[in-house]
């Protein structure tokens, strides 16, 4: 037996890698839908795009923006409205470091970001987006979010 015990090992260690590597890739194809979902919600605000940005979220959703300790609530409808509306500056919001959590058809997004303006950070935080599963098909549900211009360089 001490003779087969390498062999043994490798074995076993494979069926171990290859079972891990199985379940990271499937928990990984969730991760990814969810994470389009935001980057779409993104990309309409980018845009200014209105339907682009209520497309990826429930009806009746809502967002609550922490500035300053105080929070301002508003449903997803009245974020798109505004966020929507023609403007001259270029914005962008950005996540790095997305920790994400997957229960059935209930998932969550914990992540740092950066808003920009004309290319420059103008404020900074961390965004929490909760999702759910409907029919088959993700969305977001609520986003809350802390917000400061007080922001590390990187």
């Amino acid at each position: 037996m001490k003779k087969h015990a390498p062999q043994v090992v490798f074995f076993l260690g494979t069926i171990l890698a290859t079972s891990l590597a199985a379940r990271v890739f499937a928990q990984s194809v969730e991760e990814q839908a969810v994470l389009a979902l935001i980057h779409a919600l993104f990309d309409g605000m980018s845009k200014r795009d209105a339907a682009a940005i209520k497309a990826p979220t429930m009806p009746g959703g809502t967002m609550v923006l922490m500035r300053d300790g105080k929070p301002t609530r508003m449903a997803f409808e009245a974020f798109a409205e505004r966020v929507g509306k023609p403007g001259t500056t270029q914005i962008e919001e950005r996540i790095h470091d997305p920790l994400i959590r997957i229960d059935n058809d209930l998932a969550v997004v914990w992540a740092p970001f950066e808003f920009l303006v004309d290319g420059k950070v103008d404020h900074c935080g961390t965004d929490l987006f909760n999702l759910v599963r409907v029919d088959g098909k993700w969305m977001i549900a609520s986003v809350a979010d802390t917000g400061t211009k007080v922001c590390s360089k990187k």
